[in-house]
């Protein structure tokens, strides 16, 4: 019966968020300004969001039509897969429609609630983004259960062809939110880097200044990329933790025998995730600060809430963990708090490196003193070294979950505990990506207050909440990377399972099984690794030259209206602010389509090349140097917002002074980095290990041995 607390967690988790988004909409828009400000953001936001969903609705009708001929017509698929693939995807696309639409709606509220106290701002921005958490969660808990209970109750396949079935939405979430991510991700780099050079560098007006043309789209950008894009990821993120628990349960379970069934094991994560929103929701209560709060204050009020919702997670995974496998293997348990504590030091050490509450940003601000070259050496080599903890956080946590599960003895329950632990890391995701939602609330709040002229303890109030929201939002992204560390190498070794299951139907059929020899020494996998590793660079790549190209053509725009339009910069005229975001939306929807496709095929066409032993090494390569890039690139950028942040604060010569522009220099390269690239690679490295799954039968089919 713990099983049913899935659709249950489902029914609270989107409950809870109608709940949050009632609160937000019945708060006070402000004055008319505010709301025209408000609308023409929010028609921005819409208007990308339904053309980059017609271009991805192409995609996944060509990959239903794909997947259909590989199940139905050639029978290497089972038939279930291709439609997991597309509720996947529409579920995590719907995620991140569900936050943009009340982020939008809750940016004038945020600002209007900030006029009032800075816990008022606080309580509407945390109840948008709580709606973005509730939401992901929610709908991710529902597909969880539509399609268990539908292959279990109302097909009756044994557990081991439910989890191979349920690994396909999985791809399809993953392939929706790569677009999402890289997409979203692009538009609002472009438009933030667009707006900072012109306005803030070259032309010296504030940020979020009305006379800036990209304004709105920076405004917009946010909510396409660090709402829209970010849910769609963390969606995927959540369900690919559980599912890949779920199929590494199966394997546990038969190699620990009769005294744990398949359906005991795959229960645990299940039911983990239900309780999580439980957690999740009263932890969200905790979520308060008093006026005049300092950046310790705020972040105390958020840390408050999650650690809360943590140790009631730990607290009841013990039971479960102890009814489902009994007290011989109550080691798994340890491995959830395992995952629990790598979470929270994961987020600790995000916070040290990002916030500038804590000696490296501080030390990073004081670099601007000698100008833009020293700023980005000092912000490049802060991310280089930040990877360390994160690494051996990471490692430490690996290596208890397999042993306190029992892996010296059984390597199958032991690497069950691994990925177990990454459930555990994302049990609370609901809280946790709410504290990250709400930045870009606060930061367009602050926008808004910049450009309807409130009075200037409002926009103190909104930058304080926005200053939290860039340090939230990296705690966010460590998260995200380090459940995604977990989850790609518990994805490898359902990848060999999966290889294991087919050759054995091959030789059953009366076919050859292909080889599958992971050695380091064998060559093929040496040349995966190789080709692995370099993936998460080249992928890195083409999205910071997309978002270079983009904004480019920003740039000249704004310059252009400046120079073309009379009054602008008096504030007699006003700015043309739909050229620029038109021009975001046409540079985005073109550039993401090449690196999402470098990202689908590189797996396919390894597995023809070198086969499942060269996939394997390409997993692994991707896996490591991925990991690190992303934790490195996120850390980076969200040093170098919060840096130039301090030094808007009134530190080192403050707005306006020479140093101030060497910091901005420094955001508009970290941009890119924290906000496109470096969290488009956590997904990179999942969606190389799904598309291999879902394809692995059409690589034996198929493959052309060197």
């Amino acid at each position: 019966m713990l099983v049913f607390l899935t659709p249950l967690g489902a029914v609270l988790a989107l409950g809870f968020a109608l709940l949050m988004a009632r609160r937000v909409l019945k708060a006070p828009q402000g004055n008319a300004k505010m709301i025209d400000i408000s609308q023409k953001v929010r028609k921005g936001a819409n208007a990308y969001l339904k053309r980059q969903y017609t271009i991805v609705a192409v995609f996944f009708s060509a990959m239903f039509v794909l997947l259909s001929v590989l199940a139905f017509g050639l029978k290497l698929l089972t038939p279930y897969v291709p439609f997991a693939f597309i509720t996947g995807g529409f579920f995590s696309g719907l995620s991140g429609f569900v936050g943009m639409k009340i982020a939008t709606a809750a940016n004038a509220r945020t600002a209007q609630a900030a006029s009032d106290s800075l816990n008022s701002g606080l309580r509407v921005a945390f109840s948008a983004g709580s709606v973005m958490g509730f939401t992901v969660v929610g709908l991710g808990l529902l597909d969880l259960s539509v399609w268990y209970f539908l292959l279990k109750y109302g097909i009756g396949l044994p557990a081991g062809e439910i989890t191979s079935a349920m690994l396909t939405f999985g791809m399809g979430a993953s392939s929706m939110a790569l677009f999402a991510r890289v997409g979203g991700g692009i538009f609002t780099k472009a438009a933030d880097v667009g707006a900072d050079l012109v306005g803030k560098v070259e032309a010296g007006i504030p940020e979020d200044d009305p006379r800036n043309p990209a304004v709105i789209a920076d405004n917009v950008g946010d909510n396409v990329g660090d709402v829209a894009g970010m849910g769609a990821d963390l969606y995927e993120s959540y369900v690919g933790s559980v599912i890949s628990a779920m199929a590494l349960g199966v394997s546990a379970a038969n190699a620990i025998g009769e005294s744990v069934s398949g359906d005991q094991a795959v229960t645990i994560p299940l039911a983990m995730a239900g309780i999580g929103v439980v957690a999740s929701i009263l932890g969200s209560f905790l979520v308060r600060t008093k006026e005049k709060a300092n950046q310790k204050a705020l972040l105390g009020a958020l840390r408050r809430g999650t650690n809360f919702s943590a140790v009631l997670i730990a607290l009841a995974a013990f039971p479960l963990v102890w009814k489902m496998l009994g007290w011989a293997h109550i080691g798994v348990y340890g491995a959830v708090l395992s995952g629990l504590a790598a979470g929270v030091a994961i987020g600790f050490f995000t916070e040290y490196y990002t916030s500038d509450t804590y000696k490296p940003t501080k030390n990073l601000a004081e670099t601007t003193k000698t100008g833009s070259a020293t700023v980005i050496i000092g912000g490049i080599s802060l991310g280089m070294v930040s990877t360390v903890a994160p690494a051996i956080i990471i490692g430490i946590s690996v290596l208890i979950s397999f042993f306190v599960s029992g892996g010296a003895s059984n390597p199958a329950l032991g690497l069950y505990g691994i990925a177990i632990s990454a459930v555990g890391m994302l049990s609370t995701l609901g809280i946790t990506l709410a504290t990250d939602a709400y930045g870009p609330v606060a930061d367009n709040a602050g926008g808004i207050a910049e450009m309807a002229a409130l009075p200037k303890e409002v926009r103190e109030r909104t930058d304080a909440l926005d200053s939290l929201g860039n340090t939230t939002a990296a705690t966010g992204k460590g998260f995200a990377i380090g459940s995604a560390a977990l989850t790609a190498l518990a994805l490898i070794v359902a990848y060999i399972d999966r290889i294991d299951e087919l050759n054995l139907k091959r030789v059953a059929d009366g076919l050859q099984a292909v080889a599958l020899n992971v050695e380091l020494t064998n060559p093929v996998v040496l040349v995966g690794l190789l080709v692995g590793a370099m993936l998460p660079f080249l992928f890195a790549a083409l999205t910071m030259k997309a978002v270079g190209r983009a904004a480019q053509s920003i740039v000249n725009e704004v310059r252009r209206q400046f120079r073309e339009i009379k009054g602008l910069m008096t504030g007699e005229a006003e700015a043309d602010y739909g050229t620029c975001v038109d021009i975001c939306a046409k540079s985005s929807l073109r550039e993401m389509i090449l690196p999402s496709v470098v990202a689908l095929l590189a797996p396919i066409v390894a597995g023809l090349l070198l086969g499942p032993s060269g996939v394997v090494g390409l997993l692994a390569g991707a896996l490591v140097s991925g990991f690190l890039l992303a934790v490195m690139m996120a850390n980076s950028g969200g040093a170098w917002d919060n840096a130039k942040k301090f030094v808007e604060a009134g530190n080192h010569g403050g707005k306006g002074s020479d140093n101030h522009k060497a910091a901005v220099v420094g955001d508009t390269v970290g941009d890119p980095f924290k906000d496109t690239s470096g969290p488009s690679i956590n997904i990179l490295i999942k969606l190389l290990s799904m598309v291999s799954i879902v394809f692995a039968g059409v690589v034996l089919a198929a493959h052309l041995p060197l």
